[in-house]
């Protein structure tokens, strides 16, 4: 039962649909534990231990949902950019993937950052700024064509804007610094055009850091160009993002930054020794001592051993067997090799409950101010938890949350207080350094 349940249901039972809502009348029940009531067939002559379980699980949801509806709920990393460049449609009506307008409506998400998303392939064949543009001119024709649903975010008090006004905020994150190309004119102009992070590397090391899944350690953290584009990035207000760094690279960012930093979308190291994509307990307390926010990655490899194991394995595998076949990427035999070897061997999924359990460490070893989501939806493919599957599930975290005993202030902190106040704090570093903060609203 959520903490922030209006009344408790220790109250006698409503019998009747007429009594439910005589309760109503006098204030003992909210309008929506009524509905909930209703829906959940509990209102019969004899309730039962079966049906006050049933209206506790309904009125857990429909106060989620109504949570979710009053209060902000930011994501940090959501990849509709890249999957729409891959396979355009019309997101702003029911669609596929993992993100569409009525989805997140339903999931109460207010603030989607989408993810400017830069290839390490693409980047090294010299196309990162030209696709950069593309994508970014993607999200802006969203806005464009859909301006009762969708709103360009270039502040963080848009965000807020936005949803007083029905639509949903897109501010933008440059996954991969590959487009700036050692370049501070070119990181003023795409702040510009409203990049408000950047995670600086991505899958291979490039001109500005290392990367956590790249071995060769071409910098040994980050290379000069990127020390200096650090105190530049505080400069000019855009946040930085340390997600996908290598540690080296990552632990001269936090001393480097003059500014809070995010890591967008990763979680905790923990609970999966070894994968360095994730957070260390040292990093993540560091992290908190700087001010940034940890935002909790929802793939199912990132929350568990054995998911993350399963993927190595399957990653390796699938190298094998495309270089067997001296099969590209993309070929249809190596899809089919995807099919048959997930129904051999099954994916082991993640639940919302490890989701939880990587916010509860965080927690314990930065502190509640320093604890987000960066979902990672339409980025991760077919790994997503079991009850987060898509943009309509935020609730299923409230849910959880309040179960766990999280506060409605700290629930708050979680879903979007905490990121909103780093961006806040590098919006007023940037305006002392003569950088005036540009909103779209």
């Amino acid at each position: 039962m959520p903490n922030f349940l209006h009344k408790s249901l220790s109250m006698t039972m409503p019998k009747t649909i007429q009594e439910a809502a005589s309760l109503n009348r006098a204030g003992v029940l909210a309008p929506v534990a009524v509905f909930a009531l209703i829906l959940a067939g509990c209102v019969s002559p004899e309730p039962t231990a079966k049906s006050v379980a049933k209206v506790s699980e309904k009125l857990e949801s429909f106060e989620a949902l109504e949570f979710a509806a009053r209060n902000l709920v930011i994501d940090t990393h959501i990849d509709v950019p890249f999957r729409l460049e891959k396979e355009m449609e019309d997101v702003s009506v029911a669609a596929g993937g993992d993100f569409d307008f009525p989805r997140a409506r339903r999931g109460g998400l207010n603030g989607a950052f989408m993810s400017i998303y830069i290839p390490a392939t693409v980047d090294a064949e010299g196309g990162a700024a030209a696709l950069a543009d593309k994508l970014i001119d993607g999200v802006e024709a969203m806005a464009r064509d859909h301006p009762n649903k969708f709103a360009l975010a270039h502040c963080a008090a848009d965000v807020s804007k936005a949803a007083n006004t029905g639509r949903i905020a897109l501010p933008l994150g440059m996954e991969n610094g590959g487009p700036i190309a050692g370049s501070f004119d070119e990181l003023k102009r795409y702040r510009d055009r409203g990049v408000r992070y950047i995670t600086l590397a991505h899958s291979k090391s490039n001109h500005i850091s290392d990367s956590s899944y790249d071995t060769n350690e071409r910098w040994q953290g980050l290379s000069d160009f990127g020390k200096s584009l650090i105190g530049e990035m505080n400069n000019v207000g855009i946040m930085v993002d340390i997600s996908h760094l290598s540690d080296k690279a990552a632990w001269q960012v936090l001393e480097l930054t003059k500014t809070p930093v995010i890591a967008s979308h990763s979680s905790m190291r923990h609970f999966t020794p070894g994968f360095h994509r994730n957070m260390s307990d040292e990093m993540v307390k560091a992290l908190g001592e700087n001010g940034g926010v940890i935002q909790i990655n929802f793939g199912s490899s990132f929350l568990t051993a054995s998911a993350r194991k399963w993927s190595d394995k399957f990653s390796a595998d699938s190298k094998a067997y495309a270089e067997a076949q001296k099969l590209q990427s993309g070929d249809e035999k190596l899809r089919a090799f995807g099919e048959q070897y997930r129904a051999s061997l099954p994916f082991p999924y993640a639940t919302t409950k490890q989701v939880l359990d990587h916010i509860d460490r965080a927690v314990e070893v930065a502190g509640i101010d320093h604890v987000g989501i960066g979902s990672d939806f339409d980025g991760v493919g077919d790994s997503l938890p079991l009850g987060l599957k898509d943009v309509s599930s935020y609730p299923q975290l409230i849910i959880g949350l309040s179960r766990r005993g999280y506060s409605k202030t700290d629930i708050g902190k979680i879903l979007a207080g905490n990121v909103l106040r780093v961006w806040r704090e590098v919006e007023i570093y940037a305006e002392a350094q003569g950088q005036p903060v540009t909103c779209s609203l």
